[in-house]
């Protein structure tokens, strides 16, 4: 299965290749829009779906997408694009659009005009502006991200803004904060290409990443030797070329990385200059924790033993040897790479810190071949939600509200009054549904995101939103659109301007290409058209400091531009306009994003971005923290953790101790349920069930068990399966020895389906730190209907 897949991707590469030689696609793949011989104009782009940020070549005829082809000139991906990325531009086309705006009158959804649907929204939040809350996605763009932040925390004064990418790479982002100061990876995907050994931590990039994937395992073909050891609780796609597999008991990853380290310096076998020049030693279970030595930390592991590793993880002291060995060999770079299995945990931080502490032990870190690297799921999790800060705790550029400080710079480069932003964090994803549940909060606005059918244990977080003031922006019908007051019709992709910023900080912009169905409009412009009959309606945070509107953009001579004006709107640049006010938000923290018009030049650029003085040149940075790729490294340091916790220029190592999950298997609930994505859908399947190759691949949800506990209950493929949590129920068709195998006493079933919502039947138990929910594990009950 996984050699035709690859197979297919080279096939595609190569008659991407074959139409570029026919004179199809200009050789030359400026950035600046091209014309073929067949007529098509060719405009480059990132990918709309995952966080590994592919371009894509944009192939436009007549008003319309007719063509969708790897780019050749871009790194990420060289040409190559998986299935779901080939299909993009088809996602735009299903029948079903939403092309007006869309009102709740006597409890049915009537169209009305976008002037009626933004008066109605307007006057809720002026009535109840404390209690209204938005929840966007690591799907907006950095403009959308950034758009929602000044109108919520630089305008209405409350922070309840939290995205969807909460769910997904929140634990990442705490692991790295409390590990070296600071948001985001320091690798890239170079050392993909580097790297003698791929450690995956639970993550199946096959399916999720594939493009990376092929990147990795399409270098045997050129003779070199990578090996690839997975660590999960199902054999997937992912497995079948892994050297090594190793099965663990959910949760007992803490326990791993906790042995890992133990061999390493019970052996000697540790990187005791890397480890003397570049870190600190912290225990607690909190972010703050205390100081501690090497000494007491390396007594501290004395508990994880091979022997207490295999009772808690289920892994043989061999395997755990097996990892230690790889990391105690001074000449062999490692790439760890993780996803959602360690980021959707209840102690989701705990464990991307204990990931960081086998790297920095070993000393592969900060070096080309070997980094600890979290994948992003989403195209602008890292470029929108992490780096705009569209978090409840959060301001742009790596700022948070409780600081005086980082409120004082987001007040003055705003143009607010003084004590305009409020120090108290918002609501993080459970907490704000919570409150919606309960009536604390009154509203919400929801863009880009469907939680109606991706938030945990669903009867628990969502079954009274009907009963709250909800606006939903999206692009078709989906499970929360069902439960709005109000629906408003958005442009999609390329129907607007926008920019991604991907998993290695690549930041990539594109243009509009087509327009919006019917009254369909962008996502920017409805908050700023909000926020002006805000303004209208007398609304004081709707005034900047000199009392003119909050969103005021002057052109050359002088003059407002009335961006509120849906035809000016279509006829101006709101993505420079705004993306020149967000660019200096980003420099405090050393992101440092590259000028809008060197994007517009480019395929990305990787941030840090910062002008050579000799050349005049924009530089992007491979690897942070690195001397001589990283601008801001001081000289001499070799690796410099400018933003380390404790401003001596180093890193964390963290001792974080194995704990049992919240709900473990019992005699009533025997199993543990793991949920995902699969190959051909992305999240709830808004866009990917729209496209009929990929819905005729993959057309309904399913649940896998180990072939050894379906034939112990006489279950086949095919059969129907009642899934039992205590929250709730769902029967689905069986699949025996599919996609992938779990584990004995494990099931697996995807999350696209909304006539089959599993999430009725999962946790919303969180990480305490990340406040990210855990999809992975909970108890449930497996019988044969």
């Amino acid at each position: 299965m996984q050699t035709n897949r690859r197979d297919f991707l080279k096939q595609a590469a190569l008659a991407f290749a074959s139409s570029v030689l026919a004179g199809s696609l200009p050789r030359s793949l400026l950035a600046a829009p091209a014309e073929g011989m067949d007529g098509l104009v060719w405009h480059k782009a990132p990918c709309r779906f995952c966080g590994t940020g592919c371009g894509v070549m944009v192939g436009v005829k007549d008003g319309r997408v007719v063509a969708v082809q790897g780019d050749l000139e871009n790194p990420v991906n060289r040409g190559l694009l998986c299935v779901k990325g080939y299909h993009a531009g088809v996602a735009l086309y299903g029948k079903d659009r939403l092309t007006t705006p869309l009102l709740r009158k006597n409890g049915k959804l009537e169209p009305v005009s976008w002037d009626e649907a933004i008066e109605a929204i307007a006057r809720e939040i002026l009535a109840r502006p404390a209690t209204f809350g938005f929840y966007g996605s690591g799907q907006w763009t950095v403009i959308e991200g950034f758009t929602v932040m000044k109108f919520m925390k630089g305008g209405l004064g409350n922070n309840h803004v939290d995205p969807n990418a909460r769910l997904c790479m929140a634990s990442a982002v705490v692991g790295m904060t409390t590990t070296y100061g600071v948001d985001e990876p320091s690798g890239c995907y170079d050392d993909f290409d580097l790297a003698d050994t791929i450690i995956l931590w639970g993550n199946n990039p096959a399916e999720m990443h594939p493009v990376l994937w092929s990147r990795i395992i399409d270098r045997r073909a050129k003779g070199q030797k990578v090996e690839v050891i997975d660590l999960g609780t199902r054999r997937t796609r992912s497995t079948e070329e892994a050297d090594h597999y190793i099965a663990f008991t959910p949760q007992g990853d803490l326990a791993i990385a906790n042995g890992i380290c133990h061999l390493l310096i019970k052996s000697g076998k540790y990187d005791k200059d890397w480890v003397t020049k570049h870190c600190n030693f912290r225990k607690g279970g909190d972010a703050e924790g205390e100081a501690m030595t090497f000494e007491e930390y390396a007594k501290w592991l004395e508990t994880y033993t091979p022997e207490f590793v295999q009772k808690v993880a289920g892994v043989r002291p061999a395997q755990l040897q097996l990892l230690a060995d790889r990391f105690a060999d001074p000449k062999r770079k490692i790439v760890s790479l993780w996803c959602m299995g360690m980021n959707q945990h209840t102690r989701g931080t705990w464990i991307n810190n204990l990931v960081y502490n086998v790297h920095f032990l070993s000393g592969k870190f900060a070096k080309p071949g070997s980094t600890a690297f979290s994948l992003t799921g989403q195209p602008s999790a890292c470029g929108t939600c992490r780096e705009v800060g569209t978090l409840g705790h959060a301001l742009p550029g790596g700022r948070i509200v409780a600081n005086e400080q980082h409120r004082k710079e987001c007040e003055e480069l705003w143009n607010l009054p003084a004590g305009r932003i409020n120090p108290k964090p918002g609501h993080h994803a459970v907490s704000l549904f919570e409150a919606l549940q309960k009536g604390e909060m009154t509203g919400c606005w929801v863009q880009v995101t469907n939680p109606a059918q991706s938030m945990p244990n669903l009867t628990g977080l969502t079954s009274k939103l009907r009963e709250r003031f909800l606006v939903v922006s999206d692009v078709y019908p989906t499970a929360t659109t069902d439960q709005a007051t109000v629906v408003l019709p958005s442009a999609m992709w390329v129907e607007k301007n926008g920019i991604f910023g991907n998993s290695e900080r690549r930041t990539q912009q594109w243009f509009k290409m087509i327009e919006p169905p019917g009254q369909a409009r962008d996502d920017v412009w409805q908050v700023i058209a909000v926020a002006r009959k805000l303004f209208e309606l007398g609304h004081p945070g709707m005034k900047n400091k000199d009392g003119e509107f909050l969103f005021t953009y002057k052109d050359a001579s002088g003059k407002p531009i009335e961006l509120w004006k849906w035809e000016v709107f279509k006829q101006t640049n709101a993505d420079q306009l705004l993306y020149a006010e967000y660019q200096p938000f980003t420099l405090m923290k050393k992101y440092s994003l590259a000028p809008y018009d060197e994007l517009v030049k480019t395929r990305g650029l990787r941030w840090p971005v910062v002008k050579d003085q000799a050349t005049g040149v924009w530089r992007e940075t491979p690897r942070r923290f690195v001397e001589g790729e990283d601008p801001f490294v001081e000289p001499g340091r070799g690796v410099d953790f400018y933003w380390g916790k404790l401003k001596d220029h180093k890193a964390l190592v963290w001792a974080r101790p194995y704990e049992a999950p919240p709900e473990v298997p019992d005699n009533k609930y025997p199993f543990w349920l793991c949920t995902g994505r699969v190959l051909e859908h992305w999240h709830t399947g808004t866009m990917t069930r729209r496209v009929p190759q990929l819905h005729r691949a993959m057309p309904r949800a399913f649940v896998e068990l180990n072939p050894e506990d379906a034939a112990r209950l006489n279950i086949s493929t095919g059969d129907r399966v009642k899934i039992t949590s205590r929250r709730g129920e769902l029967t689905l068709p069986a699949w025996i020895n599919g996609r992938s195998i779990p584990n004995r006493g494990s099931v697996f079933v995807p999350f696209f389906a909304e006539e089959s919502l599993i999430n009725l039947v999962t946790l919303e138990a969180h990480c305490p730190l990340s406040k990210e929910p855990d999809y992975k594990k909970c108890a449930v009950s497996i019988a044969k209907v």
